[in-house]
């Protein structure tokens, strides 16, 4: 399987290498134990990804890796953007997530 990236989630990358000036950023994303449920994501925008990252592109020059450890937990998953009332951000849609917190910013599988 691999991440995949909604249009808005791209956008969003375009936007936000766009506005720091760095063209050829990478989107870093993983997980991180913490949060109340038990895992928590990250993300950063980087120079490179690291030599044993797994790799994906995507339309507009937009590049996600993610650590092999973090990638055994959300392989599969879509990175999206949202911009709503409650809640502007990036959202990950993990199909292996058993259950997440009501802020939606951790999991556990």
């Amino acid at each position: 399987m691999a991440i995949t990236a909604s249009e808005a989630a791209i956008k969003k990358v375009v936007a936000l290498k766009k506005k720091r000036q760095t063209p050829e950023a990478v989107l870093r994303v993983g997980v991180r134990g913490g949060g109340c449920s038990g895992l928590t994501y990250f993300m950063d925008l980087v120079d490179t990804p690291e030599p044993k990252d797994k790799v994906f592109h995507f339309d507009q020059g937009v590049t996600v890796a993610v650590d092999r450890k973090s990638y055994l937990f959300i392989n599969g998953s879509e990175l999206d953007f949202k911009k709503t009332f409650v809640r502007t951000g990036f959202e990950f849609h993990n199909p292996l997530s058993g259950r997440s917190c009501s802020c939606g910013d951790s999991f556990t599988l």
